[in-house]
């Protein structure tokens, strides 16, 4: 299965999205490490989508669940 997203020109919001849209499939589980996102995405563009995540502190070995996560943060 080939990305529905266009990775030549994205954001991290997109990479976000196409990997809630894998999970809520069922095609990756949230546990997984965000590597496994190179199986959906064509070589060519994971090169820039690695890039991105990598630009917003992600490492491919975080999990899918971190990438995921709410960004905001409610006060206690």
């Amino acid at each position: 299965m080939v990305a529905t997203v266009n990775f030549a020109n994205f954001s991290l919001d997109e990479i976000k999205d196409e990997a809630r849209h894998l999970v809520e499939t069922g095609k990756i589980d949230p546990h997984q490490s965000i590597c496994v996102l190179c199986n959906f995405i064509p070589p060519k563009e994971w090169i820039c989508a690695e890039y991105e995540l990598e630009r917003n502190d992600y490492l491919l070995r975080d999990r899918i669940c971190d990438l995921l996560a709410k960004d905001e943060w409610s006060e206690d």
